[in-house]
């Protein structure tokens, strides 16, 4: 029996709610028919940022603000049922996201907001979320998931390959048919250059890669920034805003004058150099790298990845049949899938978890 869930992905680069209406089979096999889009308002993004840091009244600020989030997810969801022509009666379940305010393994949690109750009450749908918590429980990072996602969609019986997904952060799957699933986060993906951008040209994001593009890479710094520990560490690993934000970036910044795109060139070789690191480490079987999330749309940093993986081949996921911007919404409308039919939603190898795990809570319509 064919089965329609609605995948909601609201990630780190806070630029707004993706989400797709994704079809699955008996054999759990993903199809996507459907994207909508709800982009953040400036004053929802500064809402979640300025929840980043511990600081008065969280509390009262993140329960507001997820009441905010709901209504925009709530918009997602019937941007979908509209463009397909469907009832919420036509949809099996919601699996939404919720937008990560703190990410905190090695202290035995992780926190995405966003009134999933009241979803359920709006759409009339059932609303599967909280998906990492039960992964931490069991001793794991919570993230990445993707990689159970990629592995289920992806995945070649022959053939060795690696999917990067450039989100604000850049995660790995290598997936080799005669090795075990691995992924974990690389590092800052579009996070830092966002940032960047937005502090000293007022835009959301550098379009293309354009204003990195017009900029030269200062080797200084990069190295400065390379020195971090986390890219040495082994996996599992996981990363998020918690560690890489801008005061990350001033202090490494502090004993530098440089031109703002200088900078923004450096912040996307530094995103290049730990994917390719990461590749070249952990994925040396991979000929072919395939690119999802936001960053396979910056032409300057493929282009900069292509030319750091000189030996592999370098695509979108659009070759595989998904596009590269509806990548991470399907994974959470499988990963609702996966709590409907009671199947393990992690991946013990690639997490840290003490074993595979049913992921998630659900929220009756």
């Amino acid at each position: 029996m064919t089965e329609r869930y609605i995948g909601l992905m609201s990630g780190t680069s806070l630029d707004g709610v993706d989400a797709v209406l994704a079809t699955f089979d008996d054999d759990g096999h993903c199809n996507v028919t459907v994207d909508f889009f709800v982009p953040y308002p400036a004053v929802v993004r500064d809402a979640v940022l300025a929840l980043q840091p511990a600081d008065g009244n969280e509390l009262d600020r993140a329960a507001r603000l997820g009441n905010t989030l709901t209504g925009l997810y709530t918009e997602a969801v019937r941007g979908v049922l509209d463009t397909a022509g469907l009832s919420p009666a036509d949809i099996t379940a919601i699996g939404c996201h919720g937008q990560t305010i703190r990410h905190a393994p090695q202290a035995g949690y992780t926190l995405q907001i966003g009134n999933l109750a009241g979803l359920a009450e709006a759409t009339g749908i059932d609303v599967c979320g909280d998906f990492r918590s039960r992964d931490i429980a069991a001793g794991g990072h919570g993230a990445p998931l993707v990689p159970a996602f990629h592995e289920a969609l992806f995945a070649h019986p022959e053939q060795a390959h690696a999917i990067v997904n450039i989100g604000g952060i850049s995660n790995l799957t290598r997936l080799d048919p005669e090795q075990p699933v691995i992924g974990f986060d690389c590092g800052p993906g579009n996070m830092l250059m966002d940032a960047w951008c937005h502090r000293h040209t007022g835009a959301r994001f550098d379009q293309s890669g354009s204003w990195a593009a017009s900029g030269k890479v200062d080797p200084a710094l990069l190295e400065i920034l390379l020195a971090e520990p986390f890219f040495a560490e082994e996996p599992p690993k996981s990363t998020g805003r918690d560690l890489f934000d801008l005061a990350w970036l001033d202090v490494r910044l502090a004993s530098f004058t440089l031109p703002p795109a200088d900078v923004q060139a450096t912040l996307l070789e530094l995103t290049v150099a730990s994917i390719a690191d990461a590749i070249e480490r952990w994925a040396t079987s991979a000929r072919t790298v395939y690119v999802c999330g936001g960053g396979a749309m910056n032409d300057r940093l493929m282009a900069r990845l292509a030319e750091a993986l000189p030996d592999r081949q370098l695509a979108t996921t659009d070759v595989l049949g998904l596009p590269a911007h509806q990548v991470e919404a399907a994974a959470f409308a499988w990963l609702a899938r996966q709590l409907i039919h009671r199947e393990p939603g992690n991946l013990p190898a690639v997490t840290g978890a003490r074993g595979p795990r049913v992921l998630g809570a659900i929220y009756p319509r």
